[in-house]
């Protein structure tokens, strides 16, 4: 079977590799001169499944309201009257609740515990090396209060058998002891053992080649137009090349994918939430992270890759811009140097800036569409890297037309719909992965 994918992330990526490994004829689309040049490129490196959690939840437009009077803000927002930004701020506000909280989170722990699993595997069938570690994550807090405030995640992780340690100083000091000269600031942490981290960027650029092992094709510079599409069902891409026939398409386009569909008539509210990252040398190893850590204060990470130090964080609210301000680099300056006085050579820096593909509910849309033979696998948002595996070998049995491995029950795009007496199901998704009673993991 022919099938074109959009997008070479780390998403798409996965998908492509999943594809062909299956036999099929891949070919996989993007602007940039190489996979993984976007939001894959230099993200925080975390494969989270544990720390999956939507963004929107009960307290959080108080605490917005908050972090945009700090001086080192985990939210930015630039005023602007786009329409697409207000529509998604509201739609993320609907989701404020904890009814709402707890099914978006399950949702997302869902996809990421299975994905995670299939990452295990696929490095085990692969050798695929890209500075992994697999020694958990690590949330710090500042305040008796944001440790208190873990009961409620602390539930839905017991619910899906998802591994926890509520640490004291002592504890976050075993497993991180480059803490030990600012172990003051923090009361507490939380820590997900079966969590890992990775280079995203060296993963991708692996995988596309193990892809183009199994037969995959990818073309780069390719700047797509719009998709072809005969009464409801889609035929193939235009490009500025172009036509190029496919008898499935997937779009992995992150934040882009909005544009691609609204012509069809799918209106998907992914919106891009930029985010920023410095990643310098290691100075000083014994006082440098073992793993990932994350500043609950400031919902910053701080990830070893190797011999590097990645420090990511912010979410700017801007469109489609991806200028390098000073003042988001001094807040990723400010909690390495908090955490790790002597971990990074900051004076080697680099700086860098992406758009995540957020949904308002936080949880990635992943499967068929109403149109024959289009599949989607936009909006994972900071956790593009952690679901990437998952989604792909999820794409991959779809196309196939078998069953996938864990129930699809509201990780389509039907979920955004409006109800009708007589809802029309994604094509592409079996019956039983429509409903809560398929197969989870």
């Amino acid at each position: 079977m022919r099938v074109t994918v959009l997008g070479s992330g780390v998403i798409g990526t996965s998908v492509a590799y999943y594809l062909a490994r299956a036999g099929h004829e891949v070919t996989v689309l993007d602007r940039q001169s190489g996979p993984a040049l976007e939001t894959s490129y230099a993200n925080a490196g975390e494969v989270s499944p544990g720390y999956s959690a939507p963004w929107a939840g009960p307290g959080v437009p108080l605490k917005a309201m908050q972090w945009l009077l700090m001086k080192h803000a985990p939210l930015v927002v630039q005023p602007s009257l786009d329409p697409a930004l207000w529509r998604w701020c509201f739609a993320m506000l609907r989701n404020c609740t904890a009814e709402a909280y707890a099914v978006n989170k399950a949702r997302m722990v869902r996809l990421a515990e299975y994905s995670r699993d299939c990452l295990r595997a696929l490095r085990e069938d692969t050798g695929i090396r890209y500075d992994a570690r697999t020694q958990g994550t690590l949330q710090l807090f500042r305040t008796r209060k944001q440790l208190d405030a873990t009961a409620k995640d602390i539930e839905i992780l017991k619910q899906h058998g998802v591994p926890f340690e509520l640490l004291d100083r002592a504890g976050f000091l075993r497993v991180e002891p480059g803490l030990a000269g600012t172990q003051e600031k923090f009361v507490g942490a939380l820590r997900l053992p079966a969590d890992e981290t990775g280079d995203c960027f060296k993963f991708t650029q692996a995988l596309a080649q193990r892809a183009e092992a199994h037969g995959a094709r990818f073309r780069f510079g390719v700047q797509i137009e719009g998709l072809e599409r005969r009464g409801d069902r889609i035929t193939g891409v235009r490009t500025d090349a172009g036509v190029l026939a496919a008898d499935r398409t997937v779009v992995a386009l992150g934040s882009h994918s909005t544009r691609l569909l609204a012509p069809l008539g799918i209106d998907i509210p992914v919106y891009p939430v930029k985010g920023y990252s410095i990643t310098m040398p290691i100075a000083d190893a014994s006082c440098a992270p073992e793993s990932t850590l994350m500043d609950e204060t400031h919902k910053v990470a701080v990830t070893r890759l190797g011999d590097r130090i990645r420090v990511g964080g912010t979410a700017q609210l801007c469109g489609f811009d991806l200028g390098l301000p000073p003042a988001r680099r001094s807040t990723l300056e400010f909690v390495l140097s908090d955490l790790f006085p002597r971990g990074g050579d900051l004076a080697r820096a680099e700086f860098w800036a992406g758009l995540r593909p957020m949904t308002p509910d936080g949880t990635p849309i992943v499967g068929g569409t109403p149109l024959e033979h289009l599949y989607l696998a936009p909006g994972p948002g900071t956790l593009g890297w952690t679901m990437a595996a998952g989604t792909g070998r999820v794409m991959a049995d779809l196309i196939a037309g078998r069953e996938p491995e864990i129930s699809l029950e509201g990780l389509t795009v039907e979920r955004y719909r409006r109800a009708s007496p007589a809802p029309r199901a994604p094509r592409g998704v079996p019956a039983a992965a429509r409903t809560p009673l398929a197969r989870s993991r």
